[in-house]
């Protein structure tokens, strides 16, 4: 084999980092091993001089002797011998798959280091309906989940009290097995031990081996004041148990409030309707207005119109974050008067032809005055 500097084998420069002579030799052993250079000898020696290259400056204490003494160092080896590079030495007959394997660590799942680790518990939800007055002022409620727990008679080992899990002999414990597809090593989990890296031989009666058994917890939560639809309450390892005693997942309490019969809810404000009747919204007073504490009075100016808002501040919900109350805001709808005895009929009458015609209806309907102007506006515009 020529005794071509490795650097320039692999396309480096001597400053390479080690992800990149990697990089650099995952690309070049692609190109030129033997499964693809159908038995060319010389592609194949090139494929040995990158294999060779690869295994001196992949390795610190092969490299540093490399930059230190060159090829000299490692003479012994490529004639076979004992000498730094190992028994063997780099011009061996190593398998690709088990030179890959280093380089594809990271895609599969990290080689024959990688070690099996029970698999933390699901997390559950749980869907919680409250009504508006409890979200506002908070809650404590009693909730009865359906879940997998850890197996007391176990431990959550899933083995028969007084014995063990025994590793498993098919992947040595790590959960993954390796599967050469030409010269790629690809790994799968083991279908032995499935993933677990341990097999139980004389299984729980109890969890029948799972380490786990179904059961309904009951927890006492309280619900925060100012809670709203869509809020998400996480309590930590209230979800399922782990298996094999690995930690337990979170159950997270999703918040949905009932629609209610008075109040509309924006945000940390609410909003609702009242009834006026003519008078009081022609002439002025007081009205009653409910809030979440009770009843208060508004003090409403005369010539009220419907649509009219009044805020009452702090009236709202408490922000659950900030504990800065939102507003209550009150939307007047004036109501028309029914089922009118003959007298208030007339009554209202005599009150029609007081406000007089034409001209004067501005002065007591001025609303009306100005949307009859407009329409009068529009047809005349549509006739030019």
């Amino acid at each position: 084999m020529a005794s071509q500097n490795f650097y320039e084998v692999l396309g480096v420069s001597k400053d390479a980092n080690e992800r990149e002579i990697k990089k650099a030799y995952k690309r070049m052993a692609m190109k030129y091993h033997p499964d693809r250079t159908k038995g060319d000898k010389e592609l194949e020696s090139k494929f040995k001089e990158i294999k060779a290259a690869y295994e001196v400056l992949s390795d610190p204490q092969k490299r540093q002797m490399y930059d230190q003494y060159g090829h000299e160092a490692f003479q012994q080896a490529r004639q076979g011998g004992g000498g730094p590079g190992g028994a063997g030495g780099f011009g061996g007959g190593a398998d690709f798959a088990d030179i890959f394997g280093d380089v594809f660590g990271d895609i599969f799942g990290g080689g024959r280091r990688q070690q099996a680790r029970a698999a933390r518990g699901a997390d559950l939800r749980y869907n919680l309906e409250m009504s508006l007055e409890d979200a506002v002022r908070g809650k404590s409620v009693e909730l009865e989940i359906p879940t997998l727990v850890e197996c007391e008679d176990c431990h959550g080992s899933g083995a028969k009290k007084g014995t063990s899990p025994k590793t498993c002999g098919q992947c040595h414990g790590t959960g993954q097995i390796q599967m050469r597809q030409g010269f790629f090593a690809v790994q799968q989990t083991c279908p032995q031990c499935r993933g677990s890296g341990k097999v139980i031989s004389d299984p729980c009666r109890s969890c029948h081996g799972h380490g786990r058994v179904e059961k309904k917890k009951t927890l006492s939560v309280k619900i925060p004041a100012g809670v709203d639809t869509g809020d998400r309450i996480r309590l930590a390892g209230e979800g399922e148990a782990g298996e094999h005693g690995a930690p337990a997942g979170d159950l997270y309490v999703q918040v949905h409030v009932r629609e209610h019969p008075i109040f509309t809810r924006d945000g940390n404000n609410l909003y609702c309707e009242v009834p006026m009747s003519f008078t009081k919204a022609a002439l002025g007073g007081e009205i009653e207005v409910p809030t979440l504490d009770g009843k208060v009075k508004l003090k409403v100016p005369k010539e009220t119109q419907t649509g009219k808002l009044f805020r009452l501040r702090g009236k709202g919900v408490k922000s659950v974050r900030t504990g800065t109350a939102g507003d209550l805001l009150c939307k007047v709808v004036v109501e028309t008067p029914v089922n009118l005895s003959d007298s208030q009929r007339e009554l209202l009458s005599d009150l029609e032809r007081s406000m007089g015609e034409g001209e004067e209806v501005a002065r007591y309907r001025p609303k009306e005055k100005g949307f009859f102007d407009g329409v009068k506006q529009f047809f005349d515009d549509l006739r030019s």
